[in-house]
């Protein structure tokens, strides 16, 4: 096996995959990248045998062939290689490695003992343009739960439904959900739950261009295929819990503001918030929002005059919980929905974004 091709390609290319890559992995074989080389394409395999990825990148092959080697040793070398061609030359399971000057070999293992690629038979596809799934996952996946023993949250539900995109993702506390329209065949209807590291890898390898990821959904597993890049996940089991149910639907006062102008004030008056519980207060009285925190080494205030004229009303929240879908939906323009200071607040953007955030109590 022998083949070649620029460093920043190959560099590129083993960066999409090395992510799945565990430091502890169940089998030797999984800590390799499978490296397939024909028809003047450079195909690279990583798996985790709960998520996989495949990357495709051009390349001169002298001789085809497939071998696996170790995939973080063999990044960190074409990493801090010069720049220039890489010609990797393998024989048995040993790969020599040259560019300019710099000659490795690297002790690889047999590809047959690699994982094979899960097959999908008959799925339900959908073609998601990836500006649109890009800013789903970027507007969702901080809500994501941690909580280990609630499984099914670990994740982000994923529905095609009803001509819609649908991200939902909570930890109980706050809920994030991002919805756009999207044309599929109604016969192909579906939910999922996408686990946690599959969201982060595709977000990772999501572009805001005018390209397509087509989405293959089986009872079981998902693939996102970028075209030179496929992802194939596992899907998390279980029932999703009704996430409408818990959405205000009614408000009593609404306040309109810009992004990036709330997110600086939460930030300011948080410098001086509990650790613990990490809570800034709102006071909104008519053309003024009024923000506060307090904590053992001092106290902090911030008032912004706002386009206001509703009831007097004080409402608790944690402010990194403020913070996060702020930091997501960029300098846009928001909307807090609130009924009263015990109730759940309603932030929205347009018709695509809505974010519920439970109160706290003051600290």
């Amino acid at each position: 096996m022998k083949f070649s091709l620029s460093k920043q390609v190959l560099l590129d290319g083993l960066n999409k995959v090395t992510g799945v890559v565990s430091t502890r992995p169940s089998m030797p074989i999984l800590a390799n990248v499978m490296i397939q080389a024909e028809n003047g394409e450079l195909t690279l395999t990583t798996t985790n045998m709960e998520l996989t990825i495949v990357a495709k990148v051009p390349c001169l092959v002298t001789t085809p062939g497939t071998v696996t080697l170790p995939a973080k040793k063999l990044q960190s070398i074409i990493r801090e290689m010069r720049d220039g061609e890489v010609t990797v030359e393998v024989k048995g399971t040993v790969a020599s490695i040259r560019c300019n000057r710099a000659l490795f070999r690297l002790n690889g293992l047999a590809a047959a003992d690699f994982p094979g690629l899960p097959q999908f038979r008959e799925p339900r596809e959908f073609k998601v343009p990836q500006s649109m799934l890009n800013k789903g996952l970027r507007y969702t996946e901080y809500a994501i739960s941690t909580d280990n023993t609630r499984y099914v949250l670990n994740g982000i539900y994923t529905c095609f439904r009803d001509a819609k995109l649908t991200l939902v993702a909570t930890d109980g506390r706050r809920l994030a959900l991002f919805e756009n329209e999207l044309e599929f065949p109604e016969s192909q209807q579906v939910s999922i739950v996408v686990p946690t590291r599959a969201v982060a890898e595709v977000h990772r390898l999501l572009s805001d261009d005018h390209g397509e990821v087509l989405v293959r959904v089986m009872p079981n597993m998902a693939a996102f295929d970028f075209g030179d890049t496929l992802l194939v996940t596992k899907l998390i089991d279980g029932n999703y819990p009704n996430y409408r149910q818990v959405i205000p639907s009614h408000y009593n006062e609404r306040i309109t503001m810009r992004a990036g102008e709330l997110s600086e004030t939460v930030r300011r008056v948080a410098l001086l918030a509990t650790e613990k519980s990490n809570t800034v207060r709102f006071h909104f009285t008519p053309g003024l929002m009024e923000v506060q925190s307090s904590a053992d080494v001092g106290e902090a205030n911030e008032e912004t005059p706002i386009d206001y004229q509703g009831r007097e009303l004080t409402i608790t929240f944690n402010a990194d919980f403020i913070l996060a879908p702020l930091k997501a939906v960029g300098d846009t323009e928001v909307s807090l929905d609130l009924i009263d200071s015990s109730s759940p607040g309603l932030m929205r953007v347009a018709d695509e974004f809505m974010y519920v955030i439970m109160p706290m109590h003051s600290a």
